[in-house]
């Protein structure tokens, strides 16, 4: 898993109904706290601000890294996606993707 830092654009691995945000909605980090926590803002085309909201690692990946401005690998994403499913759900992944494999 790619570590989150500052900046860095996340995408939600949870839906967040307090907030009107649902798996897949981008952010910015725009804080790290003590605890490991992450300050997480939402905005719209506009640049304005949706919501706020501090959230845990395993809420969210990593999509794109600002200190190295580079998007992350579609592999990494996948993982990191794949790695937060319930195990049964990963198998049902791994079953499609080898039905995929034999097309």
């Amino acid at each position: 898993m790619i570590k989150p830092d500052l900046f860095d654009v996340v995408e939600l691995l949870i839906t967040l109904p307090d907030h009107d945000l649902k798996v897949g909605e981008q952010g910015t980090i725009v804080e790290l706290y003590p605890d490991g926590s992450y300050e997480v803002e939402f905005s719209n085309d506009q640049g304005e601000t949706l919501a706020l909201c501090p959230l845990s690692s395993e809420q969210f990946m990593v999509v794109w890294q600002a200190k190295t401005k580079a998007w992350v690998s579609l592999a990494d994403r996948l993982m990191a996606l794949i790695n937060h499913l319930p195990n049964e759900r990963q198998q049902e992944v791994l079953d499609f993707a080898f039905s995929l494999c034999q097309n």
